[in-house]
C-alpha cells in the first residue's frame, strides 16, 4: 500500500470532514461518513455505538495484548473572528484551513491509515482503532460509553496535535464551584455579612497556594479562578457568592485527593463536578514510549486534556498539527505534516512488542 495514495486519500477525507459540521454532539453526519468512507472504501470491518466509530484488525487473538489507536471526530464551536469560511477546507500554500483540521482531524484521518498499513502484517498485538465522538466536552456518549464494548485494552496511541512529539504524561482536570455564605443587608448601614469578602479570601487561597509535589512532566497543580457571581442590586448586601475554580492536576495527585485538601483550607462550600478526568501518564521505559525515544523523539508532559484522561492503561498522545493552532480562528494543518505522519506512526508501531 503506497502511503503516497494513503496521504493522498487521508488529506482527501480531511477535507470531507471539514465540510461536515461535527460540533460536540452533532458528529451524526461526520460519523456516517466516516463510517461509509472505512466500509465501502476501505474494505475494514466497522462497530458503531451513537457516534463512535471503531474497527479491530484481522487474526484477533486473546492471548496477544490489544493496543488501540484513537482519535476524535467532534470539533469545538468555531470563534466569531474566522476570515476564512470554517466549513469550507480552504487549500492554499500548503495548508489545510478549517474547523477541525488540526484539532483533530488530521490525527483521525492519518490514524486510520496507519491501522490500515499495520493490519496488513503479522504483529504481536491486536490492533483497534477508534474514531471517538464527545472528545471537546468528555461526553458521556464518548470515548467512555463505547470503551466497554471494545476488547481489552493494554495501552492507547491518542492523537492529537503535538507536532508528532510524544506525549508521554497528560494533566487531569477537575471544576470546581465554589459557594461563600453571609447574610443580606442593606448596603447603607452597617449590617449583613458580605459573602464576596468571604469569597475573596478563599480565591486567594486559589491563587497564592503551592502543591508540594510537581511534577517533573508535568510541573505543579495549577488552580484558576475563572467565574465569579454575587449579588442582585448595588444596595443589598450579598448574602451568596459563586465561583468556579479550573484545577489541572499533575499526575502526583489524584482529583479526589486533591477535592478533598481544598475543602480542609478553604470556608466555602465545594462541589466538584466530576472526579473522573485524572492526569494520565506512561513510563518512559514502557516499549511503545521507549520505541519513540529511539528514533529520536522528544518525550514532554501535555497541559491539555484529551481521550487520555478517561483511559485506565498506560497511554501516548501523538499527532500531526500543533496544539497552539487548536480552537483557534482560521485553524490549519499542512499537508506536509500529513505526509510525514502516517509512515512515522508507522514505523513507531510496526513490529513493536510490549
Amino acid at each position: 500500500m503506497d502511503t503516497k495514495q494513503l496521504s493522498a486519500e487521508a488529506i482527501g477525507l480531511l477535507c470531507r470532514l471539514i465540510r461536515t459540521p461535527r460540533i460536540s454532539r452533532q458528529e451524526t453526519e461526520a460519523a456516517t461518513l466516516l463510517q461509509h468512507f472505512m466500509e465501502h472504501e476501505c474494505g475494514l470491518q466497522v462497530s458503531r455505538h451513537a457516534n463512535n466509530l471503531w474497527s479491530i484488525a484481522p487474526g484477533f487473538d486473546t492471548s496477544r495484548p490489544t493496543l488501540l489507536l484513537c482519535a476524535h471526530i467532534d470539533t469545538v464551536r468555531p470563534t466569531a473572528d474566522w476570515t476564512l469560511p470554517p466549513h469550507e477546507a480552504t487549500q492554499r500554500d500548503g495548508r489545510i484551513y478549517g474547523l477541525g483540521s488540526n484539532d483533530d482531524g488530521a490525527s483521525l484521518v492519518c490514524l486510520l491509515q496507519a491501522f490500515r498499513l499495520l493490519s496488513l502484517l503479522p504483529q504481536a498485538y491486536n490492533l483497534v482503532f477508534l474514531a471517538s465522538a464527545e472528545e471537546e466536552i468528555s461526553g458521556p456518549n464518548g470515548i467512555e460509553s463505547a470503551l466497554p464494548l471494545l476488547p481489552h485494552i493494554d495501552v492507547a496511541l491518542i492523537g492529537e496535535p503535538t507536532g508528532m512529539q510524544p506525549a508521554v504524561a497528560e494533566k487531569g482536570l477537575m471544576v470546581l464551584d465554589v459557594t461563600a455564605h453571609g447574610r443580606a443587608g442593606h448596603a447603607a448601614r452597617n449590617e449583613g455579612d458580605n459573602a464576596i469578602y468571604h469569597a475573596l479570601t478563599d480565591i486567594q487561597w486559589f491563587r497564592t497556594h503551592q502543591w508540594p509535589l510537581v511534577s517533573p512532566l508535568l510541573g505543579p497543580v495549577k488552580m484558576t479562578v475563572t467565574i465569579i457571581q454575587a449579588g442582585t442590586q448595588h444596595n443589598v448586601v450579598p448574602d451568596r457568592c459563586t465561583f468556579t475554580v479550573d484545577v489541572r492536576s499533575n499526575e502526583c495527585y489524584t482529583n479526589r485527593q486533591l477535592y478533598e485538601a481544598i475543602c480542609q483550607h478553604v470556608q466555602s462550600d465545594v462541589q466538584a463536578r466530576s472526579f473522573r478526568l485524572n492526569s494520565s501518564s506512561i513510563s518512559i521505559s514502557h516499549p511503545l514510549a521507549a520505541r519513540a525515544t529511539q528514533l529520536g523523539l522528544q518525550p514532554f508532559g501535555s497541559p491539555t486534556l484529551s481521550d487520555q484522561s478517561l483511559l485506565s492503561c498506560p497511554s501516548m498522545k501523538m499527532g500531526p498539527g500543533e496544539s497552539s493552532r487548536s480552537h483557534t480562528a482560521d485553524e490549519y494543518v499542512t499537508e506536509q505534516e500529513i505526509h510525514s505522519a502516517i509512515p512515522l506512526y508507522h514505523t513507531l508501531l510496526d513490529g513493536l512488542s510490549f
